[in-house]
C-alpha cells in the first residue's frame, strides 16, 4: 500500500500517515489579532523565539472603561496554555481569541496566550520547553505593554485540556528544577487548570475503559521515546516516581470539571491528590452541572459557562 494513504494513527483529532503526513480534522483556523469591538480589549503577536516560531498573542483590556485605578495600577498577568490534546488549536484559534477577549475583559487581566509546538511533529517534551520559555519571557516584562501594564508579582497560569496539563507540568518545574527560575520579583500566585488531559495505567473511580485506551494511543504519538507510557509523570502526575505535588510553584489552584466531563475522574483524582499531598497552598474544586468537556469555550453564554466565568474573574482578583 502506498505510505501516502496507509493510516500510522487514527482518531477524532487527527490521523497520521506512513510518510509522515499529518492531517488535523479540525482546530486549523485561525484569526487575527486587533481590537475587538464587543469587550473593548487589544491584542497583538509577538514571537518569542524566532528559531521555533514560538509565539504569544497579548491582550490587554479597556483600561480608561475600567476606571482611573485600573489606568494606574499593574495588572496581573495571566499566561494561557490552549486545549488540542498537544496536536490541535492555536493561540491564534478563533475559539482562544474569543474566549482570552473575555478573560482579559471581565477578570481585568493582561493576558499573554502561549502558541506553543504541537506534536506529533514536536514530540513531548516540546511543548513545555516552550511553554517555560513564554512563562519566563512573561515574567521578565520585556514587551512594552507587559512593562507598562503587568504585575510580574502577580502571574496566574490557566490552561483547558492538553494547556491544563501544561499547567500543572509548568507549575511542578517551577517548583523542582534547578536553574529553572522566573526573573527577579516574578511570583506565580495562582494557577487554573480546566478540564485536564492526564491519564495513567491504573484506573481511576468513574473512568470509561475506552477513554483510558484513547489516552495509551494519544500518548505513544505525543510523546514515542517514553519508557513509562502513560504513566509518565508528563502525563500522569499521581504516577510512581512523579515529582511530589507538595512542588506546585503556585499559591493557590482552581481545579475546574463538568458533571459530563470525560476527564472528570482524573480531574477529581488530582484534586484529591493535591488535597491529600501536603501542599502548603489552597486548592478548589469547581464542578459545572450539565457540562461536556470545555463546554465553556463551544457555549460562551450559557449560564454555566458565564457563572465560571464569574468565578475564574473572582479568582483572578484574589478571592
Amino acid at each position: 500500500m502506498d505510505p501516502s494513504t496507509k493510516l500510522r494513527y487514527d482518531s477524532p483529532l487527527l490521523r497520521i500517515y506512513e510518510d509522515g503526513r499529518v492531517e488535523r480534522l479540525f482546530g486549523t483556523e485561525t484569526t487575527p489579532p486587533g481590537f475587538d469591538a464587543a469587550t473593548g480589549v487589544t491584542s497583538k503577536d509577538v514571537v518569542i523565539d524566532g528559531a521555533t516560531g514560538v509565539f504569544a498573542r497579548l491582550y490587554v483590556p479597556d483600561l480608561a472603561a475600567a476606571g482611573s485605578d485600573s489606568q494606574r495600577k499593574k495588572l496581573p498577568i495571566l499566561v494561557y496554555f490552549h486545549g488540542g490534546g498537544l496536536v490541535l488549536a492555536s493561540a491564534a484559534s478563533p475559539t482562544y481569541h474569543r474566549y482570552l477577549n473575555s478573560v482579559a475583559s471581565k477578570a481585568n487581566v493582561l493576558a499573554v496566550s502561549v502558541n506553543y509546538r504541537l506534536a506529533p511533529e514536536h514530540p513531548i517534551p516540546a511543548a513545555y520547553d516552550d511553554s517555560w520559555a513564554a512563562l519566563s519571557w512573561a515574567a521578565s516584562r520585556d514587551d512594552p505593554w507587559l512593562s507598562e501594564h503587568g504585575d510580574a508579582g502577580r502571574i496566574f497560569l490557566a490552561g483547558d485540556s492538553g494547556g491544563a496539563n501544561i499547567v500543572h507540568n509548568i507549575a511542578i518545574m517551577a517548583g523542582t528544577r534547578d536553574g529553572l527560575r522566573l526573573p527577579p520579583g516574578a511570583l506565580l500566585e495562582g494557577a487554573i487548570i480546566f478540564h485536564p488531559m492526564f491519564g495513567g495505567k491504573e484506573p481511576v473511580d468513574g473512568e470509561v475503559i475506552h477513554m483510558r485506551e484513547s489516552a495509551e494511543k494519544l500518548w505513544s504519538i505525543l510523546c514515542p521515546e517514553s519508557t513509562e507510557g502513560v504513566d509518565d509523570p508528563w502525563f500522569n502526575p499521581m504516577a510512581p516516581g512523579a515529582p511530589s505535588l507538595q512542588k506546585l510553584a503556585c499559591r493557590r489552584l482552581l481545579v475546574c470539571s463538568a458533571d459530563g466531563d470525560f476527564a472528570l475522574p482524573r480531574a477529581a483524582a488530582y484534586y484529591q491528590a493535591v488535597k491529600a499531598s501536603g501542599w502548603r497552598g489552597t486548592v478548589e474544586w469547581l464542578e459545572s452541572k450539565g457540562g461536556d468537556h470545555v463546554f465553556f469555550l463551544n457555549k460562551p453564554e450559557c449560564d454555566e459557562a458565564l457563572q465560571l466565568m464569574d468565578r475564574v474573574a473572582a479568582f483572578l482578583a484574589g478571592n
